[in-house]
Parts: C-alpha cells; sequence; structure tokens
C-alpha cells in the first residue's frame, strides 16, 4: 500500500522522513538497547531527547530567555481551564469568539470568572476575522484570548488584535510553526501538537515567566499550575514521553527545511495554489473572506451537498483522504501543514479539475 495523501485536520499529516527515522530507532534508540517508548523519562538519554527538542523550538521560535516552554498533556482544551484558573486575578478576562474551539475556551473559562465577549464572527458562521484594532476591552482585564487559526472555519488573524496593554494568550494549535512569529507579543502562545508538529498527547506552551506564579484559584489541582511543570521543567510526573520525542525530530526537520520562514513562503505557495483553482472554479468555492484566509486549513463547498459527498467519495478512492468539511459547515476542508508536500496540493486540484469537468 503507498502512502495516501492526508488532508486531515489532525491528527495529520507527519513528515516522512521523521517517520522512517522512528521506525528505525524503534527498537533501538542510539544504543540504548530500548525504545524510547520503554525508556525512563528520568534517564539521562530521556534528558537529553526533552533538552534538546527544547533547545531546538527556542531557537525555531526565537524564544525570548524569560519565557519557559512546557511540555504539557490535555491536548489544547485542558488548557481552555488551566488559563484562567492560572492567569484570572481579578477574575475577569476578554475574549475574542472566531470559532468553534474559541467559542468552547470562552464557555469554559466562564467557571473561573466574568469571561466578556468583546467580538465574534459567530453571526456569519466564523467566516471572517472582526476588525480588532479598537476593541471594548474592560480595563480590568487579566487577559485577551483568541484563537490565532481557526481549524475548522479556515481562518487566520494576519493582524494581532490591539489588546490597549493587557496580556494576549493565544491557541495557535493549527498554525503553530507554520511561520514566524513573535513570542514577545503574547503571555501565553500554546497550542496541541496534533495537527503541525507531532502524534497526539502532547501540548506545548509558550509562557512569560511573570505569569507562573503561586497565585491560582483557589482550588486549582497541583497538575493544572504552570508553576508545577515550570518547576519540574516539565517532568512534574510522566510526561507524554514518545510523543516529545517525535515532535523533537520534527523540530530538527524544519530547521534543515530553513526554519519558519523558509516554512511560511512553502505554505503560500501550496495554499496559493489551492486558493487560485477555487477562485476559479466554476463548481468549487472557497467559504471564507480572502483577507483572512488560513494558509493551512482551507475549507471549500460546491453549494450542492449531494455533490459535495460524491467528491469525498471519490477523492479518497483516489487518494486524497479526510477531505470530508467539519460537521458544523459541511462541505470539504482540506487541511496542508507544514508536511503536506506540494505535489499533493497539485495533484490534489488535478483531481478537483477532473471532476468538474466530469461533473458540470
Amino acid at each position: 500500500m503507498s502512502r495516501v495523501y492526508n488532508f486531515s485536520a489532525g491528527p495529520a499529516v507527519l513528515p516522512e522522513e521523521v517517520l522512517r527515522e522512528a521506525a528505525e530507532e524503534m527498537l533501538d534508540y542510539k544504543g540504548s538497547g530500548m525504545s524510547v517508548m520503554e525508556m525512563s523519562h528520568r534517564s539521562k538519554v530521556y534528558d537529553g531527547i526533552i533538552k534538546e527538542a527544547e533547545a531546538d523550538l527556542r531557537e525555531l521560535m526565537g524564544i525570548p530567555d524569560n519565557y519557559k516552554v512546557l511540555f504539557l498533556q490535555g491536548g489544547a482544551s485542558q488548557q481552555f481551564a488551566m488559563i484562567p484558573m492560572n492567569l484570572m486575578k481579578h477574575k475577569k478576562a476578554a475574549y475574542i469568539v472566531t470559532g468553534q474551539w474559541a467559542k468552547k475556551a470562552f464557555q469554559e473559562a466562564q467557571n473561573y470568572g466574568q469571561a466578556v465577549k468583546v467580538a465574534s464572527s459567530e453571526d456569519e458562521t466564523f467566516s471572517y476575522i472582526p476588525d480588532c484594532s479598537d476593541l471594548d476591552i474592560p480595563e480590568d482585564a487579566d487577559y485577551v484570548y483568541i484563537c490565532e487559526n481557526n481549524t475548522i472555519y479556515g481562518t487566520k488573524y494576519k493582524t494581532l488584535p490591539n489588546t490597549k496593554g493587557h496580556t494576549l494568550v493565544a491557541d495557535v494549535s493549527s498554525c503553530f510553526l507554520s511561520e514566524p512569529v513573535d513570542v514577545s507579543k503574547y503571555g501565553i502562545i500554546y497550542g496541541g501538537v496534533q495537527k503541525n508538529i507531532g502524534p497526539a498527547g502532547v501540548v506545548i506552551v509558550v509562557i512569560r515567566e511573570d505569569l507562573i506564579t503561586e497565585d491560582t484559584l483557589p482550588g486549582t489541582p497541583t497538575m493544572l499550575k504552570y508553576k508545577t511543570h515550570a518547576d519540574a521543567d516539565s517532568l512534574y510526573n510522566t510526561p507524554p514521553a514518545y510523543g516529545i520525542y517525535i515532535c523533537g525530530k520534527v523540530f530538527q526537520w524544519l530547521k534543515k527545511q530553513g526554519g519558519l520562514t523558509a516554512m511560511k513562503q512553502h505554505n503560500e505557495e501550496k495554499a496559493k495554489i489551492l486558493y487560485d483553482f477555487l477562485d476559479g472554479s466554476s463548481m468549487f468555492r472557497g467559504t471564507v473572506r480572502k483577507e483572512d484566509r488560513s494558509l493551512m486549513n482551507v475549507p471549500f463547498v460546491t453549494g450542492d451537498k449531494e455533490l459535495d459527498a460524491k467528491f469525498v467519495k471519490e477523492a479518497e478512492a483516489a487518494g486524497f483522504v479526510n477531505l470530508k468539511g467539519h460537521r458544523t459547515v459541511g462541505g470539504m476542508r482540506a487541511s496542508i501543514y507544514n508536511a503536506m508536500p506540494k505535489e499533493g496540493v497539485e495533484q490534489l486540484v488535478a483531481f478537483m479539475k477532473k471532476f468538474e469537468e466530469e461533473n458540470q
């Protein structure tokens, strides 16, 4: 069986080179006589793996020295609670709701204090990013929260919100490491890795040190305090050790590709192939306002549910898998993360052209 072109939104495609390397090391990691899966997280060998992964991530993102890198569990969804538990000192935070995950984070925060929705694009099925240049942010808000790239709806902030001096917290799960980033603009930048970096089970949190304190909301579990993990260098308990090892391999692969500047160029080229086709097609159309389009997730429709279903079925038979859109949007969605090769997008567009000709 040859490998398919996997357009899944996550867990998603990983670089083939990384998978082959991991396969070669599966039974014996660098002469240790065992797999990374079997290794104590307290061992010298594993300590080298997690430290190298952190160093490579710091280099890729240009993470300033006053930020900690935490490799945690519980996915982005656990951060929806962990963020207010650790940051809501005045019991108030501002949320910009641009999709399902931002909405879930906003709802979760209501358990811990007053979550104020300062902007939303729900009025048009989250198909755009609202203007965030002059929002009515409460003076005593502890932070402003965004989901920077919306996996389901295919939108992406091109300009960060004007937080008016408040700490910015961003979920970057589906655009993590897809382009250069100025970490200093954020208090916390975090994401689940299963879309653009590694296997499911790891969430990476990059957090400014002044936000890591003992002063959390009453009743915050030990495991949900950033300080617990920061003080123990992500080894307070057994971390998702194998997942972190794969992330580390992806970081090295990204460095080999030329880092995040090269990745951005590569991603723009890929996305342009698909968006240009959608813009000129008489059958398919994109669902997102042009200036807010994501480079990672591209939703599109024909306008006919039966035709959409036929397309998804025939695409799968042709080796283009996981193109069905999210149930809340319908249609199709191609997730074209870092590891999706350019030829995967070219082949998909060729297939779409053929389908259009045969089904007019």
